[in-house]
């Protein structure tokens, strides 16, 4: 009999977006569905039963995780032990690729036929959102190969790069547009009623990651820098606080006070802002999509930026100007993500409209060149029809 259990790893925030939507779209195809594994509120509100939150999975560079490794390893041990007791036969890796990358190796391990002629244990691993191999790490292109029966890629040169290398890859869009075609945005007005910002004054905002290192490193600078422009050009600046970050953390870590935090609201406030200081990763392409014009800036640990320096293979680095192959936006890496820079930055191109209407026009065509293919709906289509292979099989 065909397996309902149904593995999903996402390992941060914005996994737990797509994961949800993912999920929402398998349970219309069958409601049956049992999906357990590693995931935040949003997933666990679609019906997906928890075995770790990503909140104890918020690891940023090699360093971390070198400290986190025996919890790591106990986290793939109980997965592990749950795929055997279940008898999964899907598994569903969204993003997470240090983590992910690994677990799939030692499921792949589970498959070899036992002894006493008993039916060979055999897992379909489908990888969702995959690693930037395209970027850097270019060796894990062969891991997936070996690993993986299904790449779901959501970038179509994706596509091109993993078929070329052999890969069993296919564009299926990418889940920001739908969930941004989706999403009920509500007036500048209502969102100034409730959260008591002054109407009056335009948004400068921060964005500064979903990790607390991420905003150990990045907020402090950001915030110098804001309150500088701020000051100057009378804005009111507003930080959109993750939903697995204490607000607290902010008021910590600076002693400026002219901010206000705002959780679970980060849509209706890059669409209300007239600028961002955004950390790279899923943020600068959420803020692309919705025509902000910003700074993008990134801080990690000296040791990970230097390994990372060594494997990157690309000229830009924040995911908007990686789709336009242009730097539309500024990047602010590592050292250069200090206040001065980011203050340089911002007030030059908010004081230039020319300059802000031809960022937010350029903008514009990232939306076209990710197209409007469904992602979440066509994932689970796929996904769904690994599984009544194995009815049928």
């Amino acid at each position: 009999m065909n397996s309902k259990n149904v593995l999903i790893v996402a390992g941060e925030a914005s996994g737990d977006l797509h994961g949800a939507s993912l999920i929402r779209e398998l349970k219309k195809l069958d409601s049956s569905l049992k999906i357990f594994g590693i995931g935040g509120n949003k997933m666990q509100a679609e019906g997906m039963e928890l075995i770790y939150h990503i909140d104890k999975m918020a690891f940023l560079g090699f360093v971390e995780v070198i400290k986190h490794l025996p919890f790591i390893k106990k986290v793939q041990r109980d997965l592990i032990e749950e795929v055997k007791k279940r008898k999964v036969k899907e598994v569903v890796l969204i993003d997470y690729p240090g983590f992910n990358l690994s677990i799939a190796k030692k499921l792949k391990q589970l498959e070899p036929a036992s002894a006493a002629g008993r039916p060979k244990f055999k897992l379909d691993l489908i990888y969702y959102i995959t690693p930037q191999v395209w970027a850097w790490g270019k060796g894990r292109v062969n891991k997936i190969r070996e690993l993986f029966k299904k790449v779901l890629v959501v970038f179509p040169f994706e596509e091109k790069f993993f078929k070329e290398k052999n890969v069993n890859a296919e564009y299926v869009g990418h889940p920001l547009i739908q969930e941004i075609n989706a999403y009920d945005f509500i007036s500048r007005n209502l969102l100034d009623k409730k959260f008591d910002l002054n109407p009056a004054k335009e948004i400068l905002l921060i964005l500064p990651g979903s990790r607390k290192q991420e905003v150990k490193s990045i907020f402090p600078e950001a915030i110098k820098a804001a309150s500088k422009i701020a000051d100057e050009l009378d804005m009111q600046i507003v930080v959109a606080c993750s939903s697995n970050i204490d607000k607290k953390i902010f008021y910590e870590l600076t002693n400026i006070k002219n901010f206000k935090v705002i959780k679970d609201q980060t849509y209706d406030l890059l669409k209300q802002a007239k600028f961002g200081i955004v950390k790279s990763g899923t943020s600068t392409l959420e803020a692309g999509l919705l025509e902000l014009p910003m700074v993008i800036v990134y801080k990690t640990s000296s040791l990970t930026y230097a390994i990372g320096k060594s494997l990157v293979k690309i000229k830009n680095f924040g995911m908007a100007n990686i789709i336009l192959d242009e730097q539309v936006v500024p990047e602010l890496i590592q050292n250069k993500a200090n206040a001065d820079n980011i203050y340089d930055e911002a007030k030059n191109i908010l004081s230039d409209e020319d300059l802000l209407n031809n960022i937010k026009l350029r903008l514009s065509r990232i939306k076209k060149v990710l197209g409007d293919k469904d992602a979440p709906k066509n994932a689970a289509k796929i996904i769904y029809s690994l599984m009544d292979e194995h009815k049928t099989g």
